[in-house]
Protein backbone atom coordinates (compact mmCIF):
# COMPACT_ATOMS: atom_id res chain seq x y z
CA UNK A 1 0.00 0.00 0.00
CA UNK A 2 1.67 3.23 -1.12
CA UNK A 3 1.08 6.76 1.04
CA UNK A 4 -1.74 8.15 -0.85
CA UNK A 5 -3.82 5.16 -0.28
CA UNK A 6 -2.90 4.75 3.16
CA UNK A 7 -3.85 8.68 3.77
CA UNK A 8 -6.89 8.09 1.80
CA UNK A 9 -8.04 5.37 3.74
CA UNK A 10 -7.06 6.71 7.41
CA UNK A 11 -9.16 10.04 6.18
CA UNK A 12 -12.12 7.26 4.80
CA UNK A 13 -12.02 5.51 8.47
CA UNK A 14 -11.71 8.84 10.69
CA UNK A 15 -15.36 9.80 8.82
CA UNK A 16 -16.55 6.45 8.87
CA UNK A 17 -16.42 5.02 5.49
CA UNK A 18 -14.74 2.34 4.28
CA UNK A 19 -12.96 1.82 0.72
CA UNK A 20 -11.72 -1.57 -1.18
CA UNK A 21 -9.44 -1.03 -4.02
CA UNK A 22 -9.22 -3.52 -6.69
CA UNK A 23 -8.18 -3.74 -9.91
CA UNK A 24 -7.00 0.38 -9.25
CA UNK A 25 -10.43 1.33 -8.19
CA UNK A 26 -11.31 2.43 -5.47
CA UNK A 27 -15.39 2.54 -4.16
CA UNK A 28 -15.58 4.39 -1.83
CA UNK A 29 -18.86 3.23 0.45
CA UNK A 30 -21.05 5.45 3.37
CA UNK A 31 -23.75 6.60 5.35
CA UNK A 32 -26.89 8.06 3.41
CA UNK A 33 -26.85 10.55 6.10
CA UNK A 34 -23.33 12.03 5.38
CA UNK A 35 -24.26 12.06 1.87
CA UNK A 36 -27.18 14.15 2.48
CA UNK A 37 -25.88 16.50 5.03
CA UNK A 38 -22.83 17.14 2.48
CA UNK A 39 -25.59 17.86 0.08
CA UNK A 40 -27.37 20.13 2.13
CA UNK A 41 -24.14 22.03 3.07
CA UNK A 42 -23.69 22.95 -0.54
CA UNK A 43 -27.99 23.80 -1.10
CA UNK A 44 -26.78 26.67 2.07
CA UNK A 45 -23.56 27.83 0.60
CA UNK A 46 -24.93 27.95 -2.50
CA UNK A 47 -27.92 30.98 -0.91
CA UNK A 48 -25.46 32.63 0.92
CA UNK A 49 -24.69 36.01 -0.85
CA UNK A 50 -21.85 37.52 1.50
CA UNK A 51 -18.28 37.38 2.02
CA UNK A 52 -15.61 38.12 4.53
CA UNK A 53 -14.97 42.09 4.20
CA UNK A 54 -15.09 45.38 5.87
CA UNK A 55 -17.94 48.64 5.98
CA UNK A 56 -17.24 51.56 7.96
CA UNK A 57 -19.17 52.22 10.84
CA UNK A 58 -20.99 55.99 10.76
CA UNK A 59 -22.94 55.55 14.15
CA UNK A 60 -24.59 53.24 16.98
CA UNK A 61 -27.56 54.34 18.38
CA UNK A 62 -29.41 53.50 21.54
CA UNK A 63 -32.56 55.20 23.51
CA UNK A 64 -35.95 56.20 22.75
CA UNK A 65 -35.14 57.67 19.48
CA UNK A 66 -32.29 55.28 18.13
CA UNK A 67 -34.23 53.68 15.95
CA UNK A 68 -35.85 56.86 13.82
CA UNK A 69 -31.98 58.22 14.48
CA UNK A 70 -30.73 55.58 12.79
CA UNK A 71 -33.37 55.29 9.40
CA UNK A 72 -32.54 59.01 9.10
CA UNK A 73 -28.73 58.83 9.22
CA UNK A 74 -29.02 55.97 6.66
CA UNK A 75 -31.36 58.26 4.26
CA UNK A 76 -28.52 61.03 4.84
CA UNK A 77 -26.05 59.17 3.74
CA UNK A 78 -27.52 57.67 1.12
CA UNK A 79 -28.70 60.91 -0.41
CA UNK A 80 -25.04 62.24 -0.24
CA UNK A 81 -23.29 59.03 -1.44
CA UNK A 82 -25.62 57.08 -3.77
CA UNK A 83 -23.22 54.82 -5.25
CA UNK A 84 -22.47 53.40 -1.63
CA UNK A 85 -25.14 51.07 0.43
CA UNK A 86 -26.01 52.36 3.75
CA UNK A 87 -27.40 49.21 6.53
CA UNK A 88 -28.89 49.10 9.16
CA UNK A 89 -27.84 46.50 12.54
CA UNK A 90 -30.09 46.30 15.34
CA UNK A 91 -27.48 44.70 18.11
CA UNK A 92 -30.05 45.19 21.41
CA UNK A 93 -29.80 47.95 21.78
CA UNK A 94 -28.32 49.28 19.58
CA UNK A 95 -28.87 50.65 16.26
CA UNK A 96 -25.63 50.40 14.19
CA UNK A 97 -25.34 52.07 10.88
CA UNK A 98 -22.42 50.69 8.24
CA UNK A 99 -21.81 51.78 5.30
CA UNK A 100 -20.19 50.12 1.84
CA UNK A 101 -19.21 46.39 0.90
CA UNK A 102 -15.50 46.86 1.33
CA UNK A 103 -13.10 43.33 0.10
CA UNK A 104 -9.98 44.62 1.61
CA UNK A 105 -9.37 47.14 4.19
CA UNK A 106 -7.28 49.38 2.58
CA UNK A 107 -10.62 50.54 0.31
CA UNK A 108 -12.52 50.82 3.21
CA UNK A 109 -9.64 53.18 4.67
CA UNK A 110 -9.79 55.34 1.40
CA UNK A 111 -13.56 55.54 1.47
CA UNK A 112 -13.46 56.73 5.51
CA UNK A 113 -10.84 59.40 4.04
CA UNK A 114 -13.58 60.69 1.85
CA UNK A 115 -16.90 60.85 4.53
CA UNK A 116 -14.30 61.37 7.67
CA UNK A 117 -15.35 65.52 7.31
CA UNK A 118 -19.04 65.18 7.62
CA UNK A 119 -19.29 61.29 8.94
CA UNK A 120 -17.05 60.23 11.87
CA UNK A 121 -16.58 56.22 11.88
CA UNK A 122 -14.51 53.88 12.22
CA UNK A 123 -13.74 50.47 9.67
CA UNK A 124 -15.35 46.76 11.20
CA UNK A 125 -15.29 43.49 9.74
CA UNK A 126 -18.70 42.34 8.47
CA UNK A 127 -19.68 39.82 6.08
CA UNK A 128 -20.08 42.16 3.04
CA UNK A 129 -22.32 41.56 -0.16
CA UNK A 130 -20.50 39.71 -2.72
CA UNK A 131 -22.99 41.26 -4.98
CA UNK A 132 -24.93 44.62 -5.18
CA UNK A 133 -28.46 44.40 -3.08
CA UNK A 134 -31.23 45.11 -4.87
CA UNK A 135 -32.53 48.16 -3.16
CA UNK A 136 -36.13 48.09 -1.55
CA UNK A 137 -38.18 50.91 -0.55
CA UNK A 138 -40.00 50.37 3.06
CA UNK A 139 -42.77 52.01 3.83
CA UNK A 140 -43.21 53.36 7.91
CA UNK A 141 -45.23 50.10 9.05
CA UNK A 142 -42.34 47.70 7.29
CA UNK A 143 -38.98 48.93 8.49
CA UNK A 144 -39.93 47.01 12.06
CA UNK A 145 -39.64 43.80 10.06
CA UNK A 146 -36.86 45.49 7.96
CA UNK A 147 -34.71 46.02 10.89
CA UNK A 148 -34.82 42.02 12.43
Amino acid sequence: MNRKTAILCTLLCALGLTATAQQGRVKITGDVAVSRMVEKHIELNSRVKTIPGYRVQIASFSGTSSRVNAFNLRERFMTDHPSVQAYIAYDEPNFKVKVGDFRTRLEAYAFLQEIKDVYKGYIIKDNINSEPPQHIEFAPDDEESAVE
